[in-house]
């Protein structure tokens, strides 16, 4: 079985501000630990895919770094969005190249800023979902456990058994907290958005049911990738296709998983201090200082009596803020 890789590797990460830029947002960060996350993930498919077929989808203003960051990865198959369109229209791009050169080839899709904690473990699901979406001729999804009541994922939710895999019933998008416990009682999976599939089956289900994308492939099949992004609607894939395709299922991963979605997380991934504080850099945390994230790149922070707190020092700036408001960051860098 011929297999490749698209790693998703746009966006600006802004609720990581002010550490993440757009010259240099969340993906290019050691959020995870000392290597960026982008390393993380390309390393992650030692052993399943080699770099030779690996794709990375980014930005045009972050080729550059890209190609630096990861050498591995040939600089012909870093590929530049003319515009963020979020997922569909990237992993119908990927998939129709990969189409054009490996017309009987399967696809892995991930993306670069994720924290996992068994990279073995995450290979078997990926090697698992690959197998299934070969052999049922299906698309296939990797849930894991929940491992609290969150309300900003995505949940699937299973149904029948489908060999290793099982068909799925229903997604649901960001439950209420109340919800989210009772999907967890429920038996349903955190969406991780690892996907794999056959790239031909891929764009047959795309091209049925992606009707955002529906103007665009005209300019896509005669190789104008830039009429392309011009021409279709922003849209997720699990939107435009997942959620409409009769042929979707589920493999369960057994890794620890988190999407990194705000400062509040490295309170999960990383080790925590003994009054549960993640401190990175340059600081001086005094013991009555709990449960915060304290991050000083280059110049010295000191901290004294604070609870629930971010506190990062970055890039000339200071943010300052409770945790468990990422939305409100988010509009605050829009404002700025």
């Amino acid at each position: 079985m011929s297999v490749w890789a698209a790693v998703l590797a746009g966006g600006a990460g802004t609720r990581f501000w002010p550490l993440s830029t757009p010259e240099r947002p969340k993906q290019l960060l050691p959020l995870a630990g000392d290597r960026p996350l982008l390393v993380q993930a390309v390393e992650r498919l030692d052993g399943l895919v080699p770099p030779e077929r690996i794709l990375i989808l980014t930005g045009p203003f972050l080729v550059d770094q890209v190609a630096r960051v990861v050498p591995q990865i040939p600089r012909a198959q870093i590929f530049a969005e003319p515009r963020a369109a979020s997922t569909a229209p990237a992993l119908t791009w990927a998939a129709h190249w990969i189409s054009q050169r490996d017309p009987g080839a399967q696809m892995l899709s991930l993306h670069a800023d994720w924290a996992v904690s068994d990279d073995r473990a995450f290979r078997a699901a990926g090697r698992q979902a690959l197998g299934a979406a070969a052999e049922y001729d299906v698309l296939v999804t990797v849930g894991v456990k929940p491992t609290r009541n969150e309300t900003g994922y995505g949940y699937i939710i299973p149904a029948k058994p489908l060999g290793g895999a099982r068909t799925v019933r229903r997604f649901l998008e960001k439950p209420s907290p109340a919800r989210a416990a009772l999907l967890r009682r429920q038996g349903a999976l955190w969406n991780t958005g690892l996907f794999a599939w056959g790239v031909a089956r891929f764009l047959g289900e795309a091209g049925a049911y992606a009707r955002e994308l529906k103007p665009g492939w005209p300019a896509l099949t005669a190789g104008d990738v830039a009429g392309f992004f011009a021409a279709v609607r922003p849209v997720a894939v699990d939107v435009a296709v997942l959620e409409r395709t009769k042929r979707l299922a589920v493999v369960a991963g057994t890794f620890g998983w988190d999407d990194l979605g705000s400062w509040d997380a490295l309170l999960r991934i990383r080790k925590p201090d003994a009054h549960g504080n993640v401190v990175v850099g340059k600081a001086t945390v005094a013991d009555d200082v709990r449960r915060s994230v304290i991050w000083s790149e280059s110049e010295h922070v000191a901290v004294i009596g604070l609870e629930d707190m971010v506190v990062v020092r970055a890039n000339g700036h200071t943010l300052v803020m409770p945790t468990g408001r990422a939305e409100r960051l988010k509009e605050l860098v829009q404002r700025l």
